[in-house]
């Protein structure tokens, strides 16, 4: 089969240097092993594309050519079922794997879970810091980490976090936009920008005895009770929040075209599907519907 020779960021890999090029080598970078055949058809579909991906990686991972017709024990070992079967080794284990010929960036996309990239460090510097309480060090951190890898979506979402729990909301709303399209369906981006919604509602409303006073003398003020629940839910107060959106619910499914039930889904999205509140809440509105 032709390939591209044997270099520093790859190898053919037999059993004699199995456990130096490929298990030993994988505590210092990742290995790639893509066990092959010559009568493969895909196999010199991927080879070369995996060797050009080594080279423009330049030594951030390792990739290791086996042949399975001439190791069979290493094929048997690694239950190679399909060919080529490509395996991710760190730490002298198997971590991650596909089958068939992959496109280009699936594989990259593969890499970026296994290879640290530039702006790691940085972003656990940030976190470090602003731990410790000293926020402009944290946010020059990611910043600098934004510079660093623009193409990476992790410390555009770390910055706007930390730019949002500063109330800096505008300034993260703009890095939100600087976000790739994956990255702005992200878990961790919706739930930002659902916080986005309720701090501009707040922004707007009266002060909070204002309302609470509204609601006392009126409890079918709704949107008294609305901005309250918007200004409990950006000081961090989402049980009182979700309480007074439910009893919206409860009293007038019609207000604002169903707003309060909405703004209750947006209050699970950015506390998450797996938080108490949330278990708690999302029975009492099943019971309120029904």
């Amino acid at each position: 089969m032709n390939d591209t020779p044997s270099d520093h960021f790859s190898a053919h890999v037999g059993q004699a240097d199995f456990d130096v090029l490929v298990l030993k080598q994988s505590y210092s970078v990742p290995v790639l092993a893509d066990f092959w055949a010559a009568w493969c058809g895909p196999c010199k579909v991927l080879m070369p594309l995996l060797a050009k991906i080594a080279q423009d990686y330049q030594g951030k991972f390792f990739l290791a050519k086996i042949d399975t017709d001439k190791e069979k024990e290493l094929a048997t070992r690694y239950a190679i079922r399909s060919l080529p079967t490509v395996k991710i080794f760190k730490q002298g284990q198997v971590v991650d794997e596909f089958m068939g010929a992959q496109p280009e960036p699936a594989i990259h996309a593969l890499l970026a879970r296994h290879i640290p990239r530039a702006s790691d460090v940085l972003i656990t510097q940030a976190l470090a810091a602003q731990t410790q309480g000293d926020v402009p060090q944290a946010l020059a951190l990611l910043n600098r980490a934004v510079e660093t890898d623009p193409d990476s979506d992790r410390p555009k979402l770390q910055l706007a976090q930390l730019l949002f729990e500063s109330q800096r909301y505008d300034e993260g709303e703009k890095i939100l936009q600087r976000l790739s399209i994956a990255g702005r369906s992200d878990p961790q981006t919706q739930a930002l920008l659902a916080r986005l919604e309720f701090v501009r509602l707040a922004a707007g409303s009266s002060a909070q005895q204002e309302l609470e006073n509204a609601i006392a003398a009126n409890p079918n003020d709704h949107s008294a009770r609305y901005a309250l629940a918007a200004r409990l839910m950006v000081t961090g107060d989402y049980e009182q929040a979700l309480t007074h959106l439910l009893e919206i619910v409860r009293r007038d499914r019609k207000f604002r075209d169903d707003a309060a039930r909405k703004a209750i889904l947006v209050a699970f999205n950015i506390l998450g599907g797996q938080n108490e509140i949330v278990i708690k809440y999302r029975k009492q509105l099943s019971l309120a519907l029904n």
